[in-house]
């Protein structure tokens, strides 16, 4: 059996290099440098698609083949607002406050570049995220963690976050910033099988 490419992952994110560990890969790691204030779309969809294209081309650029280079972008949707990394603690809060008692959609571009064939594959998975309602004291609290400034939307599925998540409709893993069945599936397209590399 032919050995397969390294996997580079083009993103500084802990949560998307452990789903990529637990399903048995041990990618490179080496995030982009890409300016995400610098791009802009009004459409959520395309613009983490394009998130992602850039981010994986850029990194694309410093590696020879063989190898398939991973990209990634995530930014959550509520009532056609889009919310990225909340900046600091009351952005945060304020993120919070809106998706309190609600529904929204969690978007998350995926880019992959064949190092050696040229090839780039670019698609979008959306998961519909709903929200229990919680109190003010509750939001505070979880603010004062930190964690919701790290992550898309103010929360973490994986994290403390996921108590407040009621239930999803769409892929789980896509919340968490990889969606793992379209990885699958995109590799597969490239003509590589991902139990390879276990």
């Amino acid at each position: 059996m032919l050995k397969p490419p390294r996997l580079i992952l083009a993103s500084a994110s802990t949560a998307r290099l452990h789903l990529l560990r637990q399903i048995g890969l041990e990618p490179l790691v080496c995030p982009s440098g890409v300016d995400e204030a610098q791009i802009h779309d009004p459409n959520p969809q395309s613009l983490v698609a394009t998130l992602a294209t850039a981010k994986a081309t850029q990194v694309a650029q410093q590696f020879s083949p063989p190898g398939v280079v991973l990209g990634c972008d995530s930014l959550f949707e509520l009532g056609g607002v889009v919310y990225g990394k909340p900046a600091d603690a009351p952005t945060a809060l304020a993120q919070l406050q809106q998706l309190s008692g609600k529904q929204g959609q969690l978007h998350t571009g995926h880019t992959l570049i064949d190092l050696t064939s040229g090839e780039t594959l670019s698609r979008v998975a959306t998961t519909q995220v709903f929200f229990a309602r919680l109190t003010s004291a509750q939001m505070q609290a979880y603010v004062h963690t930190s964690e919701p400034l790290q992550c898309a939307g103010a929360f973490a599925l994986e994290g403390k976050g996921g108590i407040w998540v009621e239930r999803l409709t769409g892929c789980p893993s896509n919340v968490i910033g990889l969606s793992l069945p379209l990885l699958r599936e995109m590799m597969q397209q490239l003509g590589y099988d991902l139990t390879q590399y276990w």
